[in-house]
């Protein structure tokens, strides 16, 4: 697949209705290898309407399909979690894949939730900026000692290390100036929201750039991408209600399908997301939201050659 710039394209996890089609999960995952994509991605959403498939499982899954296509999440809401189960694994999928794991981690952006996972939503950043550093030494360090505000660690080790040194890459996502100013101080690259335009993306990507180049990082090794919900249909009407409904399932707005997504026609397809690679990002993420091989096909076929 001829194309200036790197694509992955999200592992479909959701259903509208009806049962999940393992199958068609295995083929898609299969046609996207095949296809040279450089990457497949899962998103997180445990509580919702919506049926989704967890994504460390899925991912799971999807490392047992593949061989060489890179797998990522865009991203995990890490301080929901125990970073010491996530470290475990997150380095037992690299072990797993042979090392084709990439991190994306976030907040999320609703602190309402946090009590149903019996977390307090105050101090919520801390808990994560804390819970990373965790991650990060038990997959680097043959012993950990720590004395946290959330977490103790007395010699602690975890065993195998990812198979990726030192660790797998850290994408991080979110949009509040101190979420932005994170990425840069903790991540190893940025993955912009599907639920925001790609204005909004554009202006955050200014203000990495601008930081980045204060903190001294080679801009080369710190990426930026964008995941965007997509659908290619002649049919743009047809196409705009699917997305529609879709948004109204997973995000209860079904109005945000028309601020965020990119749909019609091929060209008109390549023309919009031409805009994010105008602006030097050079992954994109693509997320159809239903017929995803068919979608898959033509992401390949008709988009990515122009890209």
């Amino acid at each position: 697949m001829a194309t200036g710039v790197r694509l992955g394209v999200a592992i479909p996890q959701t259903s509208l209705s009806g049962a999940f089609d393992v199958r068609g999960i295995r083929g898609f995952l299969a046609r996207a290898e095949a296809l040279g994509f450089e990457s497949v991605w899962v998103v997180e959403q445990i509580l919702g309407s919506i049926r989704s498939l967890e994504p460390l499982t899925l991912l799971t899954y999807a490392a047992a399909c593949t061989e060489r296509i890179r797998l990522g999440s865009a991203v995990l809401l890490t301080a929901l979690r125990s970073p010491i189960h996530l470290a475990k694994s997150v380095a037992t999928l690299d072990q797993l894949s042979g090392g084709r794991i990439d991190l994306g981690v976030g907040l999320g952006g609703n602190p309402r939730i946090y009590p149903a996972f019996g977390l307090p939503a105050a101090r919520r950043a801390a808990r994560f900026d804390e819970g990373l550093r965790v991650m990060r030494r038990l997959w680097t360090e043959e012993r950990v000692t720590l004395d946290g505000e959330f977490f103790k660690l007395q010699n602690a080790s975890m065993e195998p290390k990812p198979v990726q040194k030192p660790h797998p890459p850290l994408w991080f996502g979110g949009h509040h100036p101190n979420a932005l100013r994170r990425s840069v101080e903790l991540g190893d690259g940025f993955i912009g929201a599907g639920s925001v335009s790609t204005k909004v993306f554009l202006d955050e990507a200014k203000v990495l750039r601008a930081l980045i180049k204060d903190s001294g990082r080679d801009p080369a090794r710190f990426p930026l991408g964008k995941r965007v919900y997509i659908a290619v249909d002649r049919d743009r009407a047809r196409a705009g209600r699917r997305l529609d409904d879709w948004f109204k399932a997973f995000y209860g707005r079904p109005e945000l399908a028309s601020e965020v997504s990119v749909w019609g026609e091929p060209q008109e397809c390549v023309e919009r997301l031409s805009e994010i690679v105008a602006a030097g990002v050079r992954f994109l993420m693509l997320n159809p939201v239903f017929d995803e091989l068919e979608q898959l096909e033509l992401f390949s076929s008709a988009l990515a050659p122009k890209l």
